[in-house]
């Protein structure tokens, strides 16, 4: 089945709001993994405005399956991640006040220094993934940088399903072939939820993961987070 991991940073910016510690990111994260989800995702910006960096250290006890870090590879973040040596890392071209990730990196343009970031990741032995647009270039142009994996950025798909269009499927299953020829793994993220994921995966073929934060989240204030978790593994069989 296609793994799901669990973007916690909304749980990070209800805590932030007051000051505290509630909710506790840490339990949620236990929660998260006991009820089967297969991955946890953090996504730390610079101004820390949901995850913290102190929150990346002490996350790294408490997740026991995979351990996804994203995030824009800056000085403090490189940093981060080579001391934490999580599962994976996922690179997004993110602006520093992009409230969130709006577009994937052109994996032509930036080839050379997606190389060098990825070779540097990948002698620590973490698996690297890229931020990519459903464009068969950008797909061609990531297999030359080294990395292991790309996740395809789905907000367009999200959009234009909801209005009914299921045609919107149809880059990322020709982008899903070709990364499956260049020997790439998939991942997928960015507005998957309940309504959507099952008919993404059932027509995004090779698709090892996905990473849902926000919907999944919103969907657990109404539902709880154990039953809406069992809802996305029980779709994504």
């Amino acid at each position: 089945m296609t793994r799901l991991s669990v973007n916690i940073n909304k749980i990070a910016t209800l805590r932030n709001a007051r000051g505290g510690n509630m909710p506790d990111l840490l339990q949620v994260a236990r929660n998260v993994q006991k009820f089967g989800a297969q991955g946890i995702t953090i996504h730390p910006r610079p101004d820390e405005r949901h995850i913290r960096y102190q929150d990346a250290y002490d996350l790294k006890p408490i997740v026991t399956t995979e351990y996804n870090i994203e995030g824009n590879p800056m000085d403090n973040f490189m940093d981060l991640v080579l001391k934490i040596k999580p599962t994976q890392v996922t690179l997004v071209p993110d602006a520093v006040d992009a409230i969130t990730s709006n577009a994937g990196w052109d994996t032509i343009k930036h080839k050379d220094y997606l190389k060098e970031i990825i070779a540097e990741f990948k002698r620590n032995d973490i698996r690297t993934s890229i931020f990519v647009d459903p464009t068969l270039r950008m797909i061609e142009g990531a297999a030359e940088t080294g990395t292991d994996r790309i996740e395809l950025y789905t907000e367009e798909f999200a959009d234009q399903y909801a209005l009914g269009n299921k045609d919107a499927v149809k880059p990322y299953t020709q982008c899903a072939e070709l990364a499956y020829n260049l020997n790439l793994g998939l991942n997928a993220g960015h507005d998957l939820s309940l309504d959507n994921i099952e008919f993404f995966k059932d027509n995004v073929p090779h698709l090892l993961e996905v990473s849902i934060g926000h919907a999944l989240i919103s969907e657990a204030l109404y539902d709880g987070l154990e039953k809406v978790i069992a809802g996305y593994l029980k779709k994504l069989k």
